[in-house]
Parts: C-alpha cells; sequence; structure tokens
C-alpha cells in the first residue's frame, strides 16, 4: 500500500536529514519507526504527509507511492484527501473550539462532512470519554484526553493510512497502555493501516507487525515486531535490558550507545 523507497530529505537546501530510507506499509498493517531523538522519524512522516513543504523541506532523491501512485510531488491537501492522516506530536487541537467542535474540522475531509453524525458515534464507541466531554473546551483537556481527541479527529476522516507521532509523549503507564489498545482495535476493526513513530520502544513493539529502526537519517534494522522484542541489540538499548534480562543502568545505556554493534 505504501511504499517508501530509497528517498532523501533536505531542509533549506542545505541540511540533510533523511539518507536513502526505504520501508513499506502493507494494507492492515500496524509498522513502527523506532530510535532515538533528531534521527528522522517525524521528518519521514511529514515526507509521506506533504508537510515538509511548510517547514523549507523537500524529497530531494527517492520516491513515496502509495499504491502505485507517486505521492512525494504531491501537496498535502490531496494526500489528506487519499486517506493518508498524520496526527501531529504535541496533540494540536484548534483550543477554543469544544471536543465535539474539533472532530467536526476532521469529518470535512472525507466526503464533506456528509456522514458527520455516523461517524461522531463511530468515534465515541472507541474513545466513550469524548462523548462526556463533547462540549468541553478543548484547551482545558488533560493530556490523556488531548491525544484521545487528536485521534478520534483523525477517525473522522476515514483514515485508510494513520500516522502516529509519538502518541505516548507525556502520559502515565496506563493511558498509554489504554490508548495502544484502542489504536489495535481500530486497526482490527477498520482495516486501518497504522505508521507508528514512538520511543515507546515496549510499547511499539507490543502493537506493531513490523518494525524499523532509525538512526542518523537511515533504517539500520528492521524486522517482524515479535523477532525484533527478542533482538538482543534491541533488548540492551531499546528496553534497557541486559543478556540476562535485568535492567540496565543509564550509565551501561549510554556506553551501549557508543559501541552498538549495526553501526559499526
Amino acid at each position: 500500500m505504501l511504499a517508501v523507497n530509497n528517498i532523501e530529505v533536505i531542509y533549506n537546501s542545505v541540511i540533510l536529514v533523511l539518507r536513502g530510507v526505504s520501508f513499506e506499509v502493507q494494507d492492515g498493517q500496524v509498522v513502527t519507526l523506532l530510535g532515538p531523538n533528531g534521527a528522522g522519524k517525524s521528518t519521514t512522516l511529514k515526507a509521506i504527509s506533504g508537510l515538509l513543504r511548510s517547514e523549507l523541506g523537500e524529497v530531494t532523491r527517492g520516491s513515496i507511492a502509495w499504491d502505485g501512485s507517486r505521492l512525494d510531488t504531491r501537496n498535502a491537501e490531496d494526500i489528506v484527501r487519499e486517506g493518508i492522516i498524520q496526527v501531529i506530536e504535541g496533540r494540536p487541537l484548534f483550543r477554543h473550539l469544544t471536543v465535539e467542535e474539533n472532530l467536526h474540522t476532521g469529518a470535512m475531509v472525507y466526503e464533506g462532512g456528509r456522514h458527520y453524525k455516523d461517524d461522531l458515534e463511530r468515534v465515541f464507541t472507541y474513545f466513550p470519554r469524548l462523548k462526556d466531554l463533547r462540549k468541553r473546551t478543548s484547551g482545558y483537556l488533560s493530556g490523556g484526553e488531548g491525544q484521545m481527541l487528536v485521534i478520534g479527529r483523525a477517525l473522522m476522516g476515514h483514515p485508510k493510512l494513520m500516522m502516529l507521532d509519538e502518541p505516548s509523549l507525556g502520559l502515565a503507564p496506563l493511558l498509554v497502555a489504554e490508548i495502544f489498545e484502542i489504536v489495535r482495535e481500530i486497526n482490527e476493526k477498520e482495516n486501518v493501516s497504522v505508521l507508528l513513530v514512538e520511543q515507546n520502544a515496549r510499547a511499539a513493539l507490543g502493537l506493531a507487525h513490523h518494525g524499523y529502526v532509525m538512526e542518523q537519517g537511515r533504517i539500520v534494522l528492521d524486522g517482524p515486531a515479535a523477532h525484533l522484542r527478542e533482538n538482543e541489540d534491541i533488548k540492551e538499548f531499546y528496553l534497557g535490558l541486559n543478556t540476562s534480562g535485568e535492567r540496565k543502568s543509564y550509565r551501561e545505556v549510554k556506553h551501549y550507545k557508543r559501541r552498538k554493534r549495526w553501526l559499526g
């Protein structure tokens, strides 16, 4: 469904951020991009969704295809109407609008919002809390409620591919588990493909079918999520565990970062 082929991304015609990145997302699949801050994960999502241009970035090499049709030459408005919807990091909302009004804005990208009422009830089945808060001004929501709202708003647009950028950021572990379980339910019931950028490797690999590890703007490791969970490199660095399954100290993790074998 989505094929990213050897793309290179440059900002301001000077700063090279992505270097030959290739991966794919199959129909109905959950794929996660793992990696530290600055690895290029968010830039990858913006290259797919067409948001790079608003940040003076461009795809200068390679291609991005959706069902065989090129995306990297199209603008963000056209791409979102193809059913490719990015949930941006930081839970951006129209904070002066109510929860229901925010959801209404998301509905407008699909057939002009003609299915708004049915879609609203569909979102409320996944996020009952939002139904209770439907008249609340969204600027007063908690972090977890805000994350539910931005995912719900994306769902109103009938996505075929939903791209989530750091949905666990700043949330308590129990809330992260709840939101990831809802994403799993959406994937299974709606057959929505998911591309997940996440630093919480444990949660991401528990949800995904396949994973890719990014370092310094390139893919350095990939495989089925179950295999990555058992990979000793992933255990040591991203899960913070040593070979006996015990949690490593932060100093040990920093030392491991300097000797990661896949960059040797």
